[in-house]
């Protein structure tokens, strides 16, 4: 036996389908434009679980209305309200130490070092080779590998 949609199931089914949650495309990374709490549900009066810091990279998993389902550094699901992302992009260092070098090579002079933990705001597009350019909150800037950050 075969199902058959009409025209109008066809319509019904693809408007079920759209009224679903947007599921993030594979890897989205946003950053918090701000302080913002991290909720248990997607409501100002679940359970709140964490406070994510202003720049903060977070996976987007899932949205919904106001609400997006994150996931951070550490591997922990939550919900934050969509307003508290900036249009900032900034990643979170994941090596012990990263060089950050004048230029775009492993030869290149290092500018400074960043220890695992240190928020660095991307500046552009990674280059070919894999390549990130940033820059930390005291102004010094740079490029890094992009495997040794989070939040790409």
């Amino acid at each position: 036996m075969k199902l058959r949609l009409r025209p109008a199931g066809w319509s019904l089914a693809t408007g079920l389908l759209l009224a679903l949650p947007h599921a993030a495309s594979a890897l989205e990374y946003r950053s918090t434009g701000r302080a913002a709490l991290l909720y248990d549900a997607p409501s100002a009066t679940a359970g709140k679980v964490a406070i994510a810091g202003s720049g903060l990279p977070l996976e987007v998993i899932v949205e919904t209305g106001a609400w997006v389902k994150v996931r951070d550094h550490g591997g922990r699901l939550a919900w934050i309200e969509k307003s508290a992302f900036g249009s900032a992009k900034s990643v979170m260092v994941r090596a012990e130490t990263s060089v950050i070098r004048q230029q775009p090579s492993a030869e290149a002079e290092a500018v400074f070092r960043a220890a695992r933990g240190v928020l660095l705001e991307v500046t552009g597009e990674a280059d070919s080779y894999g390549w990130l350019p940033v820059k930390h909150a005291d102004g010094l800037s740079g490029w890094l590998p992009t495997h040794e950050v989070w939040g790409r």
